[in-house]
């Protein structure tokens, strides 16, 4: 007994792709269908697993070497409310922030041109899948396989909030944006991958962009120091004209209007939104002063203090004489200089956006470029 089946081929679209499932088509089973495909071809490896049981001894032994020792230095047992809580719970945060920016690329930055030169990408291809529920299924499955190392992550997170001196919402907030931050890497990757034909160098790209915005960026940001500086007159507080330094009491001081070198930090502060570190510590919510915290040591308020000093800038009146201590006795009046007053507003969400741009790029181009029928590929690429 035998069946004829009809085939009737759907109209092509001006997209190359069946009329009714355009380039950017979306749906749940498509998007479910290409990120189970990829998830299990992750389980199935030996090395994730391995990359995974490594992550987590890692993290643990510096969250219990930073730990241990922080508690000898303080004469301390760990888990009682010490002020270094705050500064060991910003230091594991910052070590799975640095491995995380190591390990996402290797997750996505080979996701299409290793298919492509396995020959399996052109298989989804010829499907009803739309290249964008290709491209958004493999990049979730990159971001899930890059939340699990986060999850490994969680219980050494909470073992530094026993320390003390970190708010426990702390928790949430930096969970998350862990998390942004990772699917961001991702998709960057993701886009590297459909531009490169080779999977090294796909990775070794996504490497470069992460550096750009992590370190290259404040580096930049320093160079920029004597292109922001500019001479202007500036009332100062300072010693008193004809204080020889030869007596024995402290000099008296007056205003005077001077011309010096001001750094102008508030033109280039954005420089250092983008940068990772940048994002995850100024959204943090401080139990206190941040200025405080950060003399204490926690190192995630200094960063946070710090953007926001540079978004302020110090353009004002300075004090350049209070201070000086002569036979053990401070003479001078209390400064009338007012210190400044550090901005308050946000820094992560500007840094956030950028980044999220780029990886909405990354995403754009890896979805056009997995558009069929192609209509030109370089030379020596694999397609079925």
């Amino acid at each position: 007994m035998s069946v004829d089946v009809e085939v009737v081929p759907g109209k092509p679209s001006d997209d190359g792709v069946p009329a009714g499932r355009g380039t950017w088509s979306l749906s749940w089973h498509g998007l479910r269908t290409v990120a189970v495909l990829e998830l299990r071809q992750r389980v199935r490896s030996t090395r994730w697993k391995a990359a995974l049981i490594v992550w987590f001894l890692m993290v643990g032994l510096i969250t219990l070497l930073t730990t241990g020792a922080f508690s000898i230095l303080a004469g301390d047992q760990p888990g009682s409310e010490e002020p270094f809580g705050g500064t060991v719970y910003s230091i594991v945060v910052g070590f799975v922030l640095f491995l995380g920016l190591l390990v996402a690329p290797t997750l996505s930055s080979g996701a299409i041109n290793g298919d492509r030169n396995a020959g399996t990408l052109a298989t989804l291809q010829v499907t009803l899948l739309s290249p964008a529920e290709i491209v958004l299924g493999k990049l979730a499955a990159a971001w899930i396989a890059a939340l699990a190392f986060l999850v490994a992550s969680i219980p050494f997170l909470v073992w530094a909030l026993v320390g003390g001196g970190v708010y426990w919402v702390a928790l949430l907030t930096t969970v998350l944006m862990l998390a942004v931050v990772l699917g961001v890497v991702c998709a960057i990757g993701l886009g590297f991958s459909a531009l490169v034909g080779k999977t090294s160098g796909s990775a070794v790209l996504t490497y470069l962009t992460i550096g750009a915005i992590t370190a290259v960026l404040p580096i930049l940001f320093g160079l920029l120091v004597p292109a922001t500086t500019t001479t202007e007159s500036v009332r100062v507080w300072d010693v008193e004209s004809g204080y020889t330094w030869e007596e024995t009491t402290a000099p008296e001081c007056e205003w005077q209007t001077q011309q010096i070198e001001v750094w102008h930090s508030e033109r280039t502060w954005w420089l250092l939104a983008p940068n990772p570190f940048v994002v995850v510590a100024d959204a943090q919510p401080l139990n206190g002063d941040p200025q405080t915290l950060a003399e204490n040591g926690n190192m995630l308020a200094m960063l946070q203090y710090g953007v926001r000093y540079a978004r302020t800038g110090n353009d004002g009146p300075q004090d350049w004489c209070s201070g000086y201590v002569m036979d053990g006795d401070t003479a001078q009046a209390e400064s009338p200089v007012e210190p400044v007053q550090v901005t308050d507003q946000l820094v992560w969400p500007w840094g956030l956006g950028f980044d999220l741009l780029l990886g909405a790029a990354g995403v754009f181009v890896a979805v056009n470029r997995l558009r069929v029928p192609t209509g030109e590929l370089p030379q020596g690429t694999r397609v079925a």
